[in-house]
């Protein structure tokens, strides 16, 4: 029987590449974006013609709690069991503290965190009466190395990380696993912040002398959700190459 799966973010970047494995994975997807798009419509439909299953788009805004908790409720309303749920989604800023406007690092927080927050506490209600699930994080490694420049993209991973270990000893009771990915650079539009200095340099810290690809996020998030990690709660895992 295939299981069924919400992922945030999905349109792009690691979260597109998400939603491709799951579903050549044998799992239906729950595929969430902020608007909808033609082309992304059009890949959801390929996926579902190519491996089986259905793939379908939900659209909310993350950064209003009332467009959130409609999007995630008309997912509730189907009534179908929810076996893993993958908050993928967020936005990135980089800037001084003096260089920085408090009205976009409060908007940086409904997205990154608060919005995770209200999703896991409206799905969770769902896994605990089945006694069995899968959350996933997205947190980063700017969440647990401080750096310059990081004080709010970083804080609010670091709070995704303080979440996901309370979460895992809340509801590990219930039989639902809470763990993170902490992303190093990645491949993604996110990157394209930086300038060709800066890609140098992290690329020149990496073990592997490379960035590292949306679908081995992909593919890690496949492994947390399976059975394979059945014994594994309230893990940050860091994929940065080896810095």
């Amino acid at each position: 029987m295939r299981k069924n799966v919400i992922i945030t973010g999905a349109n792009r970047g690691i979260g597109k590449s998400m939603v491709e494995v799951f579903a050549s994975n044998g799992y239906n997807v729950w595929a969430c974006a902020r608007k909808r798009n033609t082309e992304f419509e059009a890949f959801l439909s390929s996926l579902s013609s190519c491996y089986g299953g259905w793939v379908k788009s939900v659209y909310f805004e993350l950064s209003d709690m009332t467009s959130l908790t409609n999007g995630i409720q008309s997912i509730l309303e189907e009534k179908l069991p929810i076996d893993v749920l993958i908050n993928n989604a967020g936005i990135s800023t980089v800037g001084l503290l003096s260089q920085s406007n408090i009205n976009d690092v409060e908007m940086l927080f409904k997205v990154n965190y608060f919005s995770v927050l209200r999703i896991i506490q409206m799905v969770s209600k769902k896994m605990i009466v089945k006694r069995k699930g899968a959350i996933i994080n997205m947190a980063s490694l700017a969440g647990i190395e401080p750096n310059p420049g990081k004080i709010a993209y970083g804080s609010s991973k670091a709070a995704i990380i303080l979440m996901t270990q309370c979460l895992a000893k809340e509801l590990g009771v219930f039989g639902i696993r809470v763990n993170a990915i902490a992303p190093g650079p990645i491949e993604t539009e996110m990157i394209h912040q930086y300038d060709n200095d800066m890609l140098v340099k992290l690329i020149s810290e990496s073990s592997l002398r490379r960035l590292g690809k949306p679908i081995e996020i992909a593919n890690a998030a496949l492994f947390l959700a399976s059975d394979n990690a059945s014994y594994i709660n309230g893990e940050i895992l860091k994929i940065d190459g080896g810095r």
